[in-house]
């Protein structure tokens, strides 16, 4: 049961607004039909409510708001929230409807409770990240990514960036400075989808390196007291040469690249691995001979999601 409320998470996009959460209408027909085009079957579901007596304020109800969508892009789409969504589904037949509103019930709570208690929406990212297979030590550098990640973008929201566009054209700055590379031909390299969260396959030193291109834009934003996209901008061009200088110096006494190929598909195995016994233990034990690090990680850590 829960790797398939799993599916729920990963599926499904939503987003916190007006005090409570926003869920994709066409993720969630997406999921719940396997429906190739779920849009055309949101369409034609919207066409039958629209005619069926109780169902026209549900429809009114749902809203336009932007969410990323599987270009990278932020769009909008039509969004439910919980008791919208709940009303919509009594019209799509699927056994996964039971899970689904388990699903939503769990959602709630734990937005309650991280409310109330926020380290608690961290200790739960922590365990997903656990159960898909990443190692420790990369878990805890993508959690120090994410507060960096949060606290720039906070930062850029509160000082005039305004659209996903605006986000996506600092983010963009910042990697070209410190990888060589635009956001889109990282994941391009590390073969991911547009849609693919780029940082759950970063290794460990290129979820350094993006965190300190992050600390750096954000001091520098808090320092000059920036306001704008053409000051923003300026900041993330510094900060990400700040990076960029650290990532070429650790490349120079490495004589190895820092950007890599890994993504999430290779980073998901490693901690399946190091539980795993290994191979013909009593001759391992035996052998004088220095083994081969079993955590390619320790070479290049890293981070993906996918």
């Amino acid at each position: 049961m829960a790797n398939e409320l799993m599916i729920f998470d990963e599926r499904i996009r939503k987003v916190w607004y007006d005090g409570r959460w926003w869920f994709s209408v066409i993720d969630v027909v997406g999921v719940l039909t396997d429906s190739v085009t779920p849009r055309n079957y949101w369409a034609k579901v919207k066409q039958r409510l629209a005619h069926t007596e109780g169902f026209v304020e549900v429809l009114t109800r749902c809203q336009q708001l932007k969410m990323r969508s599987p270009d990278g892009k932020m769009r909008s789409t039509d969004a439910a929230d919980t008791e919208t969504l709940l009303r919509i589904i009594q019209s799509i037949p699927s056994p996964k409807a039971e899970p689904f509103k388990r699903w939503l019930a769990r959602v709630g709570t734990e937005r309650l409770q991280e409310e109330m208690e926020p380290s608690l929406a961290e200790a739960r990212l922590m365990q997903r990240y656990q159960r898909q297979g990443y190692s420790d030590r990369w878990i805890r550098q993508r959690m120090q990514s994410i507060r960096y990640r949060n606290g720039v973008t906070a930062e850029w929201g509160a000082r005039g960036a305004e659209t996903g566009q605006d986000f996506a054209l600092l983010t963009d700055v910042l990697s070209v400075e410190e990888f060589d590379i635009t956001t889109s031909n990282h994941k391009a390299f590390k073969r991911l989808k547009p849609s693919d969260n780029l940082e759950n396959s970063e290794t460990i030193m290129e979820l350094a390196i993006t965190a300190l291109g992050d600390a750096a834009a954000i001091t520098l934003h808090q320092q000059r007291d920036s306001q704008g996209m053409t000051q923003l901008g300026q900041d993330c061009h510094e900060a990400g040469k700040i990076a960029g200088d650290a990532r070429r110096q650790f490349e120079a006494l490495t004589n190895e690249p820092v950007v890599s190929p890994i993504n999430y598909k290779q980073l998901r195995q490693e901690r399946f691995r190091a539980l795993q016994p290994p191979l013909f233990a009593d001759l391992a034990d035996s052998a004088d001979t220095v083994d081969a690090d079993p955590d390619p990680q320790t070479r290049l850590e890293g981070d993906s999601e996918g």
